[in-house]
């Protein structure tokens, strides 16, 4: 697999205002300046680029690691102790271990609770996210335990919060040989909300290697763009109506949430190219229209594009089901969840190589999509 957690030098800067209007999905192989990415260094320094346009506009900036991160394990608990300035904070994810397999074990970090099948050999943290960062509705915007270290950063959004909590749990898990994770094999998963959340996780720390959002909709894995498209029947949930219902985004974003989208300098197509080229697996519903079952599969296909780039297509699979309870996980898809699993966790020889709607969706790519994929590996 390509490394690309090394910033090369001499980076372009952003500039001033990186914003203009374009209905189209923006194109993730040019820069805000204007100059084309050629190289895999260009592309690093564009993921860059993208990461920080992304917290400036969208979610809010995530801090990087505390003065002092320290961890303990008893039974199942694992007691992460963060510390800024004068201000500490402690939260406790646990983790439920495997019957079988050796240690050190593989881990999903699952936000809330694990709504997908444990997979065999697997351990499973699970995270009170909400803790963390809380969304009940408008009312929470800066509460949690992050905004008592960062009282500065009230206006980001609740996943922001949430991803600097899942860093500090592998920060730990990096320094605790006694919890018996090995924690290079970290993947993290959540569903609807909190499958939004597990995508800017794995967006914005390379250390995850398997990213599985389910059901996300929009502000996950669906761009707002093609939601905007999708919502011609009005049951599709928009950047409008999102940030009334939440503060999963950062109080900037709402500028463009109440005016247009398409003065957005990215979409989340260019999300999941943050993830690029480790592992990405989309679990998508398509009885929910609300979702934006369209909008997502869309979204996934143009953000297939950045894995092509890279010579790794194979790492970002897409699932959707027909229909089924949400956030539920029907057994017909578990195959795919185990290919990628023994691909990211197991470093095990597996097809991964699928990219699968359902009933008699169709994406357009010459309607939203004006560039051309680059060949950098």
């Amino acid at each position: 697999m390509l490394c690309l957690t090394r910033r090369p030098d001499n980076c372009p800067k952003i500039p001033r205002d990186a914003t203009h209007y374009n209905p189209k999905l923006p194109d993730p192989f040019r820069f805000a300046n204007g100059r084309p990415v050629k190289t895999i260094s260009d592309f690093v320094c564009r993921q860059r680029e993208v990461s920080e346009l992304f917290q400036n506009l969208e979610l809010g900036t995530k801090p990087g690691k505390p003065d002092a991160v320290s961890g303990s394990i008893s039974g199942g608990n694992l007691t992460i102790t963060a510390t800024v300035n004068d201000t500490t904070i402690s939260f406790i994810p646990t983790i439920t271990y495997p019957l079988n397999g050796p240690a050190p074990y593989p881990a999903i970090i699952a936000f809330g609770t694990l709504t997908i099948p444990a997979p065999s050999g697997v351990a499973i943290i699970t995270y009170n996210n909400d803790e963390i960062g809380a969304q009940i509705n408008q009312s929470s915007r800066g509460q949690g335990k992050f905004f008592e270290l960062y009282p500065d950063k009230t206006a980001n959004g609740a996943m922001t919060a949430w991803a600097w909590g899942v860093s500090r749990i592998i920060d730990v898990l990096e320094t605790l040989p006694s919890t018996n994770i090995n924690p290079r094999k970290i993947a993290v998963t959540g569903c609807s909300r909190d499958g939004k959340g597990a995508l800017v996780a794995g967006a914005l720390d390379s250390r995850i290697v398997l990213t599985i959002p389910q059901e996300s909709g929009s502000g996950g894995t669906a761009c707002w763009r093609l939601s905007d498209y999708e919502n011609h029947n009005g049951t599709t949930q928009t950047a409008s109506e999102i940030v009334q219902e939440n503060v999963w985004f950062a109080s900037q974003f709402d500028e463009f949430a109440n005016t247009t989208v398409n003065t957005l300098p990215f979409d989340h197509h260019m999300l999941a190219g943050l993830v690029a080229p480790r592992g990405l697996l989309v679990i998508d519903n398509l009885g929910y229209e609300w979702l934006g079952p369209w909008s997502s599969y869309g979204c996934m296909k143009t953000g297939r594009k950045i894995y092509q780039a890279l010579g790794a297509p194979d790492h970002l699979g897409y699932s959707m089901s027909p229909s089924h309870p949400h956030c539920s996980y029907p057994s017909y898809q578990t195959p795919e969840l185990q290919a990628f699993v023994d691909k990211f966790l197991f470093d095990k020889a597996a097809d991964t190589a699928f990219f699968e709607p359902s009933g008699n969706i169709t994406f357009d790519d010459e309607q939203w999509v004006d560039w051309v994929t680059p060949k950098l590996y």
